[in-house]
């Protein structure tokens, strides 16, 4: 792969020295040149590049913009909701009418906020919690993000009550991933593109946070008690913190990381890490030119896998089943568009050496044109997609033997 010192030189080569525009200037009319048609029943197959041939089948249509899925020990599926804010259950490969109960209230659904992220506690046989990242509405039209969580009774979601509610301002999407620490982790987007002279280590837009199960702060976090930090913070000088995963094999989170067009990165998460946003950036500004003259800086992270055209990668997940065997160890990332172009969304499978250093990648499903907001592996072995469409499905990557 091209390091980023030459994609740097590449890309500079290619600009005028005219091009480098406010980042925040508002960008261009949306291209809607394609016709997208709806997604048919399937099944549908496909070749891989490892040899497998998979079958992808719709297991369920008609949620409203679906956002994260996650299953109870019974194999039920819960899928959250975001512009209604409710939950959806999957029993047995039927999507059942009624929601699940327990939801909190107070989320602010539009197109970009409302009910997101749901997670289970890790310990969930002894502490049946179940926990919601949300947009919460505060007073006087102003919003926070927020963590809820209740207690799981067997059907329903009982004494939902927020844990975690982040400071005014924070918004849009919010990944959660409990570590293999058993500490809760929070991705927080940015919510401005505007080239900032620094990393803002007081307030907790751009960070990844690290809270104990209960939503307190760890006092092993890495900036307790350092000037200039919450003491929340475990990683800084990210944007948009779009996927969370955890690699079983070595204990280290995953990142999915959206830049602002292109630029974007997944990147492996280290205690008290800085990953160069807004300072540092791989990404074009949206009304052209780049978003910032640096593509590398002393003290910052750099990206383990990027895009340029980016794909708008939306979550992330190592798989380590036994259905698809050719597939160990790899990484799936779910995407919503390529190149800003709506209609371009798919799932891409990158092949790591045992460093962590990319050998290959795949893009597949993009004949679906949909955007594919989540990719898990499901307890069966299989990968589960959601697409945040009107029409919202969820679908389900099999081997055909």
């Amino acid at each position: 792969m091209f390091t980023k010192q030459l994609l740097a030189a590449l890309l500079l080569a290619a600009l005028p020295p005219t091009t480098l525009l406010a980042a925040d200037t508002p960008p261009p009319q949306r291209a809607d040149g394609l016709h997208i048609n709806p997604v048919g029943s399937g099944p549908f197959y496909y070749d891989t590049a490892e040899g497998m041939d998979i079958r992808v089948r719709v297991l369920a249509r008609g949620l409203n913009h679906p956002w994260s899925i996650a299953w109870l020990p019974d194999g039920t599926a819960l899928v959250t909701e975001k512009n209604t804010s409710t939950i959806r259950r999957i029993k047995n490969d039927v999507l059942q009418k009624e929601p699940v109960l327990g939801t909190p209230p107070g989320a602010i659904p539009n197109k970009y906020t409302g009910l997101l992220d749901i997670a289970l506690h890790p310990d969930f046989a002894k502490q049946p919690y179940i926990y919601m990242s949300y947009n919460k509405g505060l007073p006087n039209n102003k919003q926070a993000i927020a963590i809820a969580r209740g207690r799981w009774d067997g059907n329903n979601i009982q004494n939902t009550q927020d844990i975690f509610v982040g400071s005014e301002g924070t918004t849009n999407g919010v990944r959660l991933l409990f570590g293999a620490d058993g500490m809760l982790y929070v991705g927080v987007y940015v919510t401005s593109d505007k080239p900032e002279p620094n990393f803002h280590t007081d307030e907790q837009k751009g960070k990844i946070l690290r809270l104990t199960p209960d939503g307190k702060i760890p006092q092993d976090n890495p900036f307790v008690g350092k000037p200039g930090f919450l003491p929340e913070i475990f990683s800084y000088g990210h944007r948009t913190p779009t996927g969370l995963t955890l690699n079983k094999k070595t204990g280290e989170i995953w990142e999915t990381e959206m830049g602002p067009d292109g630029g974007d990165e997944v990147n492996r998460i280290r205690r008290g890490g800085n990953y160069g946003w807004p300072l540092v950036s791989l990404g074009m500004a949206y009304s052209g030119g780049v978003q910032s003259e640096r593509w590398q800086m002393e003290g910052t992270i750099n990206p383990t896998a990027f895009w340029m055209p980016g794909i708008s990668p939306s979550s992330l997940a190592f798989y380590d089943g036994s259905e698809f065997p050719r597939w160990q160890g790899d990484l799936f990332i779910s995407a919503m568009q390529q190149g800003q172009i709506p209609g371009t969304g798919q799932l891409q499978r990158i092949h790591f050496n045992d460093k962590g250093e990319e050998i290959r990648r795949e893009s597949l499903l993009g004949n679906l044109r949909q955007r594919i907001r989540d990719v898990k592996m499901g307890p069966d072995g299989r990968l589960y997609l959601l697409t945040d469409e009107d029409d919202g499905l969820v679908m389900r990557i099999e081997s055909v033997k």
